[in-house]
């Protein structure tokens, strides 16, 4: 085909889209990319041909990417699609679906979801609009709560400013989950028919409910109940620029905790997030003002949500009185912990099970056998931990915590800030710190230690290209630590679906697991490993050094 039947076609395409386009600022996105490209402009040609070659993939995470018009970015033509499409999933399965939306603070984040809301009406859907911005945790529990077909959350979490996502939740079997497969392919599948037309012929209403503050303040009734302080504590809180303050704020007051010190740069939801590089509480330096800020105040411990407020962060002082985040892994294990001393606490004798993303920290298994509790390793992602049989607790590394799965089914930055805090303060009035508490699990349990190796890469091809190399070149030893043997999950393994991961099991027992990210453009690298010899220190030192050697060993591996 020539230069010139591609560019005309790519040039009509264009058209088709920008003539439906809604958005005043997107479709004069693509007036200038069509009229330098009708100029001959390659850079606006690559550009158009960015946006035209393919579409944002709807699957296990919803939508999420890139604001900008076109097929390949986020805009209301694309969403339009999406809410039309799940309309017509929702109503294959049941004569009278009913649907609840929420958003965040992120730019236009309300817009895709009032345009979702009109599809939805106008389809004949029970449609219900949640008040304002807020958490993606209240959506969840709405979705349960109200106890609709489907949720929709708007929102792309930590990812980078310009991105915004959607997220897709099912009730009814699914128990107001996020969507995992057929469910997302048969989704996709409907938004495919769907944008064979132009969105200007879907039928649209304005007859949806507006919900008022009852299913926010049910929330924050059910969530208070998570923990109750035993000692005063004087805490730090951030919403990173996000929308989880009001909530969290009602939270902590009914749970008797009070109103915590707040970094007042951070507290207020701006879609720019001014403060950070990324808005993600595990990137260096996004924590930096509530180190400051704890310091100042001489705080027991520090608290951050992400911009949605599903991610918990949390920071401690040291016995040296330096500030650092707890990883996810530490943050999920005394949680975790908590949970199965709840569980069993009773006569129970099915007392539920603790699940964890196979890339977090074995500790969570230990605890399980010690206290002869169910346990399940899932694939990433709380669509499968929340899918766990029986679950009482579920986490993943990545600052994803479960606390109480009887109202929600999703993670929870705030329910989980609400279990650490009361267990700060048992803590406390014990006499005692985090770090203590950390000495007391490793003698029991064993020292656990843990490193996560994030390369980020501005193209995707360079995630599968090095995927690719490193099953070519498979590792007899990683460091000086010799290779037991390595799964490869990408035709499928054991119970786990085909996907793109290697699991590299070493004799010293510890492990590396490679994989690229569901949600960013990066590769991950998760290594673990443990140890029970000597006491606390000795322990956790000879499981650092494991981890240190391997880290090292990985980076040496993939040149980086």
């Amino acid at each position: 085909m020539s230069d010139h039947v591609q560019s005309a076609g790519l040039l009509a395409d264009a058209r088709t889209w920008r003539d439906q386009d809604p958005d005043a600022v997107t479709r004069a996105e693509l007036d200038g990319l069509i009229s330098a490209t009708e100029a001959d402009d390659p850079a606006a040609a690559a550009a158009l041909t960015d946006r035209f070659s393919a579409r944002l993939e709807f699957g296990t995470a919803g939508l999420r990417g890139e604001l900008g018009a076109g097929p390949r970015r986020m805009n209301r033509v694309l969403v339009t699609q999406a809410a039309a499409g799940l309309a017509a999933y929702l109503l294959e399965r049941e004569p009278s679906p009913s649907i609840v939306i929420g958003y965040d603070g992120r730019r236009n984040s309300e817009v895709f979801a009032r345009d979702t809301a009109t599809i939805m009406a106008g389809a004949g859907v029970t449609t219900t609009l949640l008040p304002r911005h807020l958490p993606t945790p209240v959506l969840a529990f709405a979705v349960r709560h109200l106890r609709t077909s489907a949720g929709v959350m708007v929102t792309a979490s930590h990812n980078p400013a310009n991105d915004n996502g959607y997220k897709v939740y099912l009730g009814g079997a699914d128990h107001g989950s996020q969507i995992v497969p057929p469910a997302d392919g048969l989704i996709a599948a409907d938004i495919a028919l769907v944008s064979t037309v132009s969105i200007d012929e879907l039928p649209r209403s304005t007859d949806f409910i507006v919900a008022d503050d009852s299913v926010m303040l049910e929330y924050v009734r059910q969530t208070a109940t998570v923990g109750h302080p035993a000692a005063p504590l004087t805490f730090v809180y951030s919403a990173m620029h996000g929308v989880g303050w009001e909530t969290a704020q009602l939270v902590f007051e009914a749970a008797g905790f009070g109103t915590p010190e707040v970094v007042t740069e951070q507290i207020e939801p701006d879609a720019a997030f001014p403060t950070v590089a990324f808005p993600n509480p595990e990137e260096p330096g996004a924590m930096d003002l509530t180190f400051a800020r704890a310091a100042e105040v001489g705080a027991d411990l520090a608290i951050v949500n992400d911009p949605d407020a599903d991610r918990l962060a949390v920071a401690v002082p040291g016995r040296d009185g330096s500030w650092r985040r707890l990883s996810g892994n530490e943050v999920g294990c005394l949680l975790g912990w908590r949970a199965a001393e709840r569980a069993t606490a009773g006569r129970a004798t099915d007392r539920g099970t603790l699940a964890a993303s196979i890339v977090s920290s074995p500790a969570l298994r230990a605890i399980a056998a010690e206290y002869r509790l169910g346990y399940e390793d899932t694939l990433t992602g709380f669509k499968w931990i929340s899918r766990a049989d029986n679950l009482i607790f579920g986490f993943e590394e990545a600052l994803g915590y479960l606390v109480d799965p009887q109202i929600i089914r999703d993670k929870d930055g705030i329910s989980a800030a609400v279990d650490f805090l009361a267990l700060a303060s048992e803590l406390k009035a014990d006499g005692r710190t985090i770090d203590d508490h950390f000495d007391s699990f490793a003698e029991r349990f064993g020292a656990y230690a843990s490193s996560q190796v994030s390369l980020r890469f501005d193209d995707l091809s360079q995630i599968s290209g090095t995927m690719t190399t490193l099953r070519s070149n498979l590792p007899a030893r990683v460091g000086s630590i010799a290779v037991d043997r390595i799964d490869d999950f990408i035709d499928g393994f054991e119970q786990y679906p085909p996907g793109d991961i290697l699991r590299i099991h070493l004799e010293s027992g510890s492990r590396v697991i490679v994989r690229p990210s569901g949600t960013e453009p990066k590769l991950k690298i998760y290594i673990d490993a443990s140890s029970t010899e000597g006491d606390a220190g000795e322990r956790r030192a000879a499981a650092g050094a494991v981890v240190a050697e391997l880290e090292a060993g990985m980076r040496a591996l993939l040149a980086v």
